[in-house]
């Protein structure tokens, strides 16, 4: 078992098979795949409780939550064995799981059936979600990782944006079961890319036994590293909002405020402002640093969260909720990036467990307060304005513990990543 260590992956020659461009839309596009399991199906979510017999209309949230409830709680178990066997074999696994399991999907014939396979995908998909922050972490640190996490989250924004679109259009020539014919063609389609060009990033010295103290260590080094703990429930606590809207988003916005048909449209729009929010992240954290940054972010989100809730209790309009919500979904995208660069900082030889850590934390905790704060909807957008404050707020506590009462800090100097050069793959 090592200890963390906070020193720069940077001391060896760069011999990586792919430009920063490949490597960037490879990553966006694994974590993409998460991202499809839910956004594709937004706007079928209707029809398919309509077609398996569901009555209560709330019900239909449970095909989003338990995904990611079950994402969640799997994700402990990815980093440590990617830690012992490399991050390759790991993600070729996980990817062509959620083909096979997508065409069950397609054929389910029961609600609790599609619950099912749902929660078995959930479990596969946590791989997706930690292997990349493993990989990059393996690769970059520090600033450097946060602004290559903002340009795949630049990049793999364009899923939210296209997926409800593409989801309508799939309902509009054919049945709701095609939508997890597109999600196995896209697995299948980055399972290739991935076994042809991703070289495994692990070093061979950081390799971890796969031993119950070794792991249980790695984690609870990561749970004891004050600087990362409240980051990594901050997070979660930002993400439970985020998750809250999406598992309420159909009802409210399609429905409540009656975009209908164009909801796929209006959910794509705000996906893509949110995109811009990523890229612009990545050309400013260099030089401002990822905690000022996300600091500066987390802080005009509970202003905006606040503000709205002021407006939502005396009643909107769609056309006042889409800025509104914009705004706060651009801060998101500033505080994801960061806290997970700043939270995986001191991890450089258990990236792996400490990914999987953060990852447990942020999705399960997400995904449950998210659950609930979509369950609470009740016909306005009330709710998931104070859920989004209380989130805020208590994220911005968690943080204070991290930093010690002390907001804004810089570690490293403007420039510092400028002449470091990324360790090689092996």
């Amino acid at each position: 078992m090592h200890s963390p260590d906070a020193t720069s992956p940077a001391e060896q020659p760069e011999n990586f098979p792919m430009r920063e461009v490949e490597f960037v839309a490879m990553m966006a596009s694994i974590q993409a795949l998460m991202a499809l399991s839910i956004d594709v199906m937004l706007p079928a979510l209707g029809r398919i409780s309509g077609d398996l017999g569901v009555s209560d209309p709330n019900e239909r949230q449970l095909i989003v939550g338990v995904f990611l409830i079950c994402s969640g709680l799997a994700s402990l178990f990815p980093g440590a064995i990617a830690d012992r066997f490399g991050r390759r074999p790991v993600l070729l696994t996980a990817v062509s799981a959620y083909v096979v399991l997508s065409f069950v999907c397609a054929i389910a014939g029961s609600f609790e059936l599609l619950l099912i396979v749902r929660g078995v995908v959930g479990v596969f998909t946590s791989a997706m979600l930690v292997m990349p922050m493993a990989i990059l972490r393996d690769r970059f640190d520090g600033d450097r990782m946060a602004r290559t996490q903002s340009m795949i989250a630049m990049t793999f924004m364009v899923v939210p944006m296209l997926a409800p679109m593409v989801g309508q259009a799939v309902l509009l020539v054919a049945g709701w079961r095609w939508i997890f014919g597109i999600m196995a063609l896209m697995g299948a389609l980055v399972f290739v890319w991935v076994w042809t060009r991703l070289p495994e990033t692990l070093r061979p010295e950081y390799r971890q036994a796969i031993e119950i103290r070794v792991i249980a260590g790695n984690m609870g080094m990561a749970l004891r590293e004050r600087a990362s703990l409240g980051y990594f429930f901050g997070a979660a606590f930002v993400q439970a909002a985020l998750f809250g809207y999406i598992n309420s988003a159909q009802q409210l916005v399609a429905e409540h405020f009656g975009a209908g048909v164009l909801f796929p449209a209006v959910f794509g729009g705000m996906a893509l402002v949110m995109a811009s929010t990523n890229f612009i992240n990545s050309r400013i954290v260099e030089r401002f640093g990822a905690r000022r940054v996300s600091h500066t972010a987390l802080i005009t989100y509970i202003v905006l969260a606040a503000v709205h809730l002021g407006v939502a209790l005396h009643g909107e309009s769609l056309w006042v909720f889409v800025p509104l919500m914009t705004a706060s979904m651009c801060m998101m995208s500033f505080i994801g990036a960061n806290f997970q660069a700043i939270s995986l900082q001191p991890f450089g030889r258990t990236a792996g467990a400490a990914s999987s850590v953060m990852s447990f934390l942020r999705t399960v905790i997400g995904a449950v307060l998210g659950t609930l704060i979509g369950q609470a909807y009740d016909g306005t957008a009330r709710p998931i304005m104070g859920a989004m404050l209380a989130c805020g707020a208590t994220a911005l506590v968690l943080v204070l513990y991290s930093e010690r009462g002390r907001l804004f800090r810089r570690i490293n100097p403007p420039g510092f990543y400028k002449n470091v050069v990324p360790p090689a793959a092996h």
